[in-house]
């Protein structure tokens, strides 16, 4: 009985040890935490708004979603490492719409938007904000076009990456309003604000929340935002369109898997990120200037499509290369 007992109790390890790799595909996901590769440094709005959502999507699912920041390369270096990652959903991207802008301005594109991942979710769209040196007799974008024409090809333009939603829409603005004005790279938002301030530029196109907080210390002025309708956290300033009809750009934050991630898996994170805009952490980013957007893989899928149509018309046209 004793040898019975254990040629039986080896039998089922040895059958557990067999059935390992199918018992483990059958667990709900997820069973392991996941990581959450942010493709910039920590601090700025694309890295508050995914901490947000790893931390929401840890208390829905009762799996820790690990926030592993990855900059470099315009964002690329962190795209290609989850290009490159298990399509099981243990590895996901959080990136802005330069994900998918940044390789048109590229000679060698180091992956394929399309072919290289499956889209998850769009989580928001953030409007930029027109701000402009207080110094200046610019008080919405009438007075800009006017100031603009007035002193032809004098105005300048900040931009904090070439190829960023920031340039795109400066780029719009100059060819959609018929003036001209000299864009300015710089390395990042934070040295175009300082030299925005100290009159070194004339005006700068970026995300709400980064003008919004000089503006209301009185160090720069907000003209107008880029959205098609005017956002509710600052209904006081007028959209772009108001007076230049047509005119609508966003930045916008997305979420990612490697190609080929499975169907249930992608269905059950976008399932998950919808129920997590709707709570506490809708009024937080409203705040921050964000327009929440849940909805299907399907929307995200026609939304991607379109914005990279328009973005690679105006980096066509406005002959924008990476430096």
């Amino acid at each position: 009985m004793h040898r019975r007992h254990l040629l039986l109790s080896a039998a089922a390890v040895a059958a557990q040890l067999a059935a390992g790799p199918v018992a483990l595909a059958q667990q709900p996901y997820p069973s392991k935490p996941v990581t959450f590769v942010i493709p910039f440094p920590p601090g700025g709005t694309l890295d508050v708004v995914g901490r947000m959502l790893a931390q929401k999507l840890s208390e829905q699912m009762g799996q820790t979603f690990i926030v592993e920041n990855r900059p470099g390369g315009a964002g690329t270096i962190g795209a290609v490492l989850v290009k490159g990652a298990a399509a099981d959903g243990y590895t996901l991207l959080f990136a802005p719409s330069t994900h998918v802008t940044t390789p048109m301005t590229l000679k060698t594109a180091p992956y394929d938007v399309v072919k290289d991942f499956s889209p998850v979710a769009l989580v928001a769209k953030a409007p930029l904000a027109i701000a402009v040196n207080k110094n200046l007799p610019i008080t919405d974008v009438r007075t800009l076009i006017d100031h603009a024409k007035a002193n032809p090809g004098k105005m300048s333009f900040a931009i904090g990456s070439s190829g960023s939603a920031g340039h795109l829409s400066t780029e719009l603005l100059r060819r959609s309003s018929g003036i001209e004005y000299l864009i300015v790279p710089y390395k990042g938002s934070a040295p175009a604000y300082q030299d925005l301030i100290g009159g070194q530029i004339d005006g700068f196109i970026d995300p709400i929340l980064g003008s919004a907080t000089y503006a209301k210390a009185g160090q720069l002025r907000v003209v107008a935002v880029t959205s098609k309708a005017r956002v509710p956290s600052l209904p006081q300033i007028p959209t772009v369109g108001e007076t230049v009809p047509g005119y609508e750009f966003y930045s916008w934050y997305g979420l990612w898997g490697p190609a080929n991630l499975p169907k249930d898996v992608a269905s059950r994170l976008n399932a998950e990120v919808n129920k997590a805009l709707a709570t506490d952490i809708r009024d937080k980013l409203t705040q921050q200037g964000l327009l929440l957007t849940p909805g299907s893989i399907d929307d995200f899928v026609a939304f991607e499509k379109d914005d990279m149509t328009r973005s690679a018309r105006i980096i066509a046209e406005g002959k924008i290369r990476a430096e």
